[in-house]
């Protein structure tokens, strides 16, 4: 299939499912999410993170039919009295020299990931020893493709040509056309913060699985913050499997801010990006199970628009992978 009977077809799947799952009322939280490599000053590995995020109110219910469709597989809490979410993303994997044409056996494969999910975000407050204690409970089920429909080469070699940087020439290697499909669940625990003058501070631990192809996998952390009204949010969001907060901000906002850092341990049992197709050969590496990503950075709430920064630490993925990666993200919410 050509490259522009790929795009077409890319768009038309796009535009598809923003139509279907296009909510009927347009209040609620938006979101832009865009993590690089080079924002760290690497070029290697996960190279390009890119997402949209639509987050409803708690007040609105529509669509229904995805909190529904999330809360029959997600017995732990009441998702259909909570928020709702869309998104749009994709991802692009590259080896560490980019500059070769030949297969680099020993290097992670090329790949890209086109996605489209649906979410649902319950919150709820208890008090547990004395002490208020809010939780959040997301469940997201995600759909897409893996492979050269999700043209992560176009986008990749386009965008370097616009800045002038070279390409990137093993794209032919890339793993084949794929279904992706990825369920994520995750319950985060916010207690009432420590009063320090006119500051706060809390920590926000997790815990969560991931099941599919894409990924198979336990993750545990948490999240230290230091700041000023700490209630807007549960932390700002990445793009999985990074420790992500909601995409949504608490009305009524005039002005928050807090630094925060956190860490985060994975035990993985498939990564497609590393273990290759599943139905197909392809290049692939031997990956490591134990995975952890540490990240520092920086959020500000005006006026219930949110701009975080957020750089990333993650630990050798595969056997043979010189050294550890990171990079940087840059997320922008606004509530309407």
């Amino acid at each position: 299939m050509g490259t522009q009977r790929r795009s077409r077809l890319a768009a038309s799947l796009a535009a598809l499912a923003l139509c279907a799952l296009a909510p009927s009322a347009l209040a609620g939280n938006y979101t832009a999410q865009f993590e690089n490599d080079r924002i760290a000053d690497t070029d290697r590995h996960y190279t390009t993170g890119m997402r949209v995020n639509w987050v409803s109110d708690r007040a609105t219910d529509s669509p229904l039919w995805a909190k529904n469709l999330l809360d029959k597989i997600y017995p732990l809490a009441d998702l259909r009295a909570g928020r709702v979410g869309l998104a749009l993303g994709h991802n692009i994997f590259t080896p560490e020299d980019t500059a070769t044409s030949s297969l680099l056996v020993d290097d992670r494969p090329y790949a890209g990931w086109l996605y489209g999910g649906i979410s649902a975000h319950a919150e709820t407050s208890r008090t547990i020893a004395g002490r208020t204690v809010d939780t959040l409970d997301t469940v997201e089920l995600d759909i897409g493709v893996v492979g050269p429909w999700a043209l992560a080469e176009e986008v990749q070699n386009n965008f370097h040509e616009l800045i002038n940087v070279s390409r990137s020439n093993g794209w032919h290697h890339q793993l084949e056309n794929e279904p992706a499909l990825l369920f994520v669940a995750e319950r985060r625990w916010r207690p009432a913060p420590l009063t320090l003058g006119a500051t706060e501070a809390d920590i926000i631990p997790h815990m969560g699985l991931s099941l599919g192809n894409v990924m198979t996998l336990a993750n545990a952390g948490a999240t230290l913050r230091f700041g000023q009204d700490l209630d807007v949010d549960f932390g700002p969001p990445h793009v999985r499997p990074t420790l992500s907060g909601l995409a949504a901000v608490s009305g009524g906002t005039d002005f928050a801010w807090y630094l925060f850092a956190g860490a985060e341990g994975r035990i993985v049992a498939r990564n497609i990006f590393l273990d290759g197709n599943t139905f197909a050969n392809s290049h692939s590496v031997d990956k490591i199970p134990l995975v952890a990503d540490i990240q520092t950075g920086a959020a500000i709430v005006v006026n219930d628009i949110r701009l975080a920064f957020t750089h990333v630490f993650r630990t050798r993925e595969f056997e043979g992978q010189r050294r550890a990666d990171r990079y940087g993200a840059v997320s922008l919410s606004a509530r309407f």
